[in-house]
Parts: C-alpha cells; sequence; structure tokens
C-alpha cells in the first residue's frame, strides 16, 4: 500500500511524526520538508492528482486547522477528503463516505490521537450498501 502525505509548515512535524510511527508503510512525500512558512496548495494539489491517478491508494494531508488544505484537495473530483479530529470521525469518513484522503488539524490535536486517527482510517473498510449510493451522487456527472 502506498499512501500519500502532504502538508504546509504547521503540519510539518505532525507529518513526519505520522512517518516515523508507520514505518512500515511506503509514504509518497510532497512536502514541505521543514517548518519555514509554505503556501498549502503547492503540496495538496499533487497529494489529489497522485490519489486520482492511482499512484497512491489513499493520502493525509496535514495544515494547522486542516481546512484550508482539506478545501484544496476537495476541489478535485474524485477526492473524497475528510477532516478530522478525532478516531470515530476517520473510521465514520471511511465506513460511510469512502473518504480517501485524510485531512488532519496539525494544531488542534495531539500526536497519539493524530496517529490513531491513521490506522481507523487506513484500516476501516469502505461499508458500501445504502452508502454506496450516496458517496456516487458526491461528485456531478
Amino acid at each position: 500500500m502506498k499512501i500519500g502525505i502532504a502538508s504546509d509548515h504547521a503540519g510539518y512535524q505532525l507529518k513526519e511524526e505520522i512517518k516515523n510511527h508507520f514505518d512500515f508503510i511506503d509514504f509518497e512525500d510532497f512536502g514541505t520538508h521543514g517548518d519555514e512558512s509554505v503556501d498549502y496548495p503547492d503540496y495538496a494539489h499533487p497529494l489529489a492528482q497522485s490519489v486520482l491517478n492511482g499512484d497512491c491508494e489513499y493520502g493525509i494531508s496535514i495544515c494547522g486547522s486542516g481546512n484550508g488544505i482539506n478545501m484544496t484537495v476537495n476541489k478535485y473530483n474524485g477526492i473524497r477528503a475528510a477532516l478530522c479530529w478525532n478516531v470515530e470521525l476517520a473510521e465514520l469518513a471511511r465506513q460511510h463516505n469512502n473518504a480517501n484522503i485524510l485531512s488532519l488539524p496539525a494544531r488542534f490535536v495531539d500526536t497519539d490521537t493524530a496517529l490513531e486517527m491513521v490506522k481507523a482510517f487506513l484500516q476501516t473498510p469502505f461499508e458500501g450498501g445504502r452508502h454506496e449510493r450516496r458517496v456516487e451522487k458526491i461528485n456531478p456527472a
């Protein structure tokens, strides 16, 4: 499984913690590669493209609030990014919405919670059924 990951400066440290904790996962790191101020869209766009074209099975996007980077990746038809701040939301994003990118608010979650969310997101399957119909209606034809 290859997972894309991207952050801005506010999410850099959490991004590195995630990569180190899950060292058995093949991550494609789209940056940033330091804590110097950067613009999150510069890293969000390549992440979204990699998930869309199948180079990465899922993605993780991180910025200070999680909002900006989440809004950016969700501009892509076929991306279903979920901004989560607890484990239950990460599980439900996969179970009910078939989310393919987990967005994290680095300034509002502790590292342990973020790691548990990543684990839940990657291990939770999409339930399908009645949720499939709803997911199919997310993107306009």
